[in-house]
C-alpha cells in the first residue's frame, strides 16, 4: 500500500489528540504500518520550537508566530514525514500547514497569501491525502482545556490576545477551508463521545484504506 498523509484540523480542546492515540491502536490492530507525529514538534528542533511557541511569558506577533511553526514544520517535513510516506506508511499528524492558515491568518490578521507562499516552501509542496476537521463550539473546546492537565494549557487559551473573538474567527477559518476544498476535508463533530469520533474518523479514511481498513468478512472496522 502506497503512503498515505492524514492531519486532524481543529480548534483547542476538539479532542485531536485523543483520538490520534485510539485511532493508531485500531491501525495496529489491523497490521497497519502507521506514524503520528504533531506540531510543533516531532524533531528535536520542533520540540525545542514548541518550548518557544506554548510559553504563555512570551509575546510573539501573528507574522513571528508563522515563520517559527513553519520552521518546526520544515524539519517535520523533511525528516519524518516525507520519509514515512517513502516507504509506504500511513501518516497521521496533529495539525499541519492549515492550522497555522486558521491561527496566524483567519486569527491574528496576517495575509493568508502569505501564509500559503510560506507553506509551500516549509512542506516543499506536501498537500494532505485528507484533513479531517474536529470541529467543537468555541466554549466547548475552551472549558475543556481549561479543566484538562494543567501542562496543556498555553498561551493560546490564556493570553489577552487570544481571546473568545480569536477563538471564533479561527473555527469559522476552519470551516470556510473545508467548505472551499472538499475533496480533502471532512468535518466531524467533536462534540461527540471519543468512540463515535474514532468510528467518524475511520469512516472518512476508509477509502484510503482499502481494502486493508475492513473485518475479514469485509465490514467495516469499528470500535464501539
Amino acid at each position: 500500500m502506497t503512503g498515505r498523509f492524514v492531519t486532524f484540523e481543529g480548534p483547542d480542546g476538539a479532542g485531536k489528540s485523543a483520538v490520534s492515540t485510539a485511532v493508531a491502536e485500531v491501525f495496529a490492530a489491523r497490521g497497519i504500518t502507521l506514524t503520528t507525529v504533531r506540531e510543533p514538534g516531532g524533531t528535536p528542533l520542533g520540540e525545542a520550537i514548541r518550548t518557544i511557541l506554548m510559553d504563555a511569558g512570551m509575546q510573539h506577533s501573528g507574522a513571528a508566530d508563522a515563520l517559527l511553526f513553519n520552521a518546526a514544520r520544515a524539519q517535520l517535513v523533511a525528516t519524518v514525514i516525507r520519509p514515512a510516506l517513502a516507504r509506504g506508511e500511513f501518516v497521521i499528524c496533529d495539525r499541519y500547514a492549515d492550522s497555522t492558515l486558521a491561527y496566524q491568518g483567519y486569527g491574528s490578521g496576517v495575509r493568508l497569501d502569505q501564509l500559503r507562499a510560506l507553506a509551500a516552501v516549509s512542506t516543499g509542496g506536501l498537500v494532505p491525502d485528507r484533513t479531517i476537521l474536529f470541529d467543537v463550539p468555541v466554549t466547548v473546546g475552551l472549558e475543556r482545556r481549561r479543566h484538562g492537565p494543567g501542562d496543556q494549557q498555553t498561551r493560546f487559551e490564556d493570553d489577552s490576545r487570544h481571546d473568545r473573538a480569536f477563538h471564533e474567527r479561527v473555527r469559522s477559518g476552519y470551516l470556510a477551508m473545508a467548505a472551499e476544498d472538499p475533496d480533502r476535508w471532512r468535518v466531524v463533530d467533536a462534540a461527540r463521545s471519543l468512540e463515535q469520533l474514532v468510528d467518524d474518523v475511520s469512516d472518512a479514511l476508509a477509502d484510503l484504506l482499502t481494502p486493508a481498513w475492513s473485518e475479514p468478512d469485509g465490514a467495516p472496522v469499528r470500535t464501539g
